[in-house]
């Protein structure tokens, strides 16, 4: 049986829909203008140049003594740099840009939905950034290490900083992703899709999917691959046992 208005969380918090509206343009500016922000702090210091040079450095750390990488356009020593500025100033801005899409969902939620939403949206923020830390930091330079092993001595690597710049976002948005299966994982079994039991046995599977995952969309080398295959394997089983403790904390009422 439902609940009388009288007992119902969200009694007295309809809105007309024209107010949904203006609330709604007020938290995009309020995003976009956090994202604003931080692009002209970061173009202020260190700057776009010194952010790609940042992005570059673990390929210029494994290019031979006096590579450099090259522009093949015109605009593209003023583009990428942009391009790179304005990335970082989202991810910078990431946490007030998500404040805001929970301000203006939460009101509609009732408690045990507060509690399923809430926890998602902040640890898939952070496995996102621990995914695409984890590309940088370890990824990129076994990569490059590993594919200048085997170029030849009579080539001299000069990378385009256009192909580079879209290879990084690649790998990023590859490991961002791959870092949300505890997220995927958590929200099957907590909406009733697939049960624990079903996730436990479908763990062999998994591991072979995860290997035909990174071999698509990771370089034709086996470092990368193994990289992005083995955490999402570990991330599955730490979706499993998450998965069992977030459906014990947010159930709805009548279901307790």
């Amino acid at each position: 049986m439902s609940d009388t208005p009288s007992n119902d969380e969200l009694a007295g918090t309809e809105q007309p829909f024209v107010q949904h509206l203006i609330e709604l343009r007020d938290r995009l500016v309020k995003a976009c203008m956090a994202v604003l922000v931080a692009g002209a702090v970061l173009a202020i210091y260190p700057g776009p140049a010194d952010l790609y040079d940042l992005l570059a450095a673990p390929l210029v750390a494994q290019l031979p003594e006096g590579a450099h990488l090259i522009a093949t356009s015109v605009i593209s020593p003023f583009l990428v740099p942009l391009k790179i500025l304005l990335m970082t100033a989202f991810l910078a801005a990431l946490p007030v840009v998500l404040y805001q899409v929970w301000a203006f969902v939460a009101p509609g939620l009732y408690s045990h939905e507060k509690k399923l939403v809430l926890p998602l949206v902040v640890s898939s923020t952070i496995l996102f950034m621990i995914g695409v830390a984890f590309c940088y930091f370890f990824v990129f330079g076994q990569v490059f290490k590993f594919i200048q092993s085997f170029a030849p001595k009579s080539i001299t690597a000069a990378p385009d900083i256009e192909a580079y710049l879209s290879f990084v976002l690649t790998m990023f948005v590859a490991f961002g992703l791959a870092f949300e299966v505890p997220i995927v994982v958590v929200v099957l079994a907590r909406l009733n899709v697939v049960s624990i039991q079903k996730l436990k046995d479908f763990r062999s599977y998994f591991i072979v999917l995860a290997f035909i995952i990174a071999a698509i969309v990771t370089p034709p080398d086996v470092v990368s691959q193994l990289a992005l295959a083995i955490p999402m394997c570990v991330l599955y089983e730490l979706g499993i046992w998450a998965a069992q403790l977030f459906i014990q904390h947010t159930q709805a009422p009548d279901a307790e």
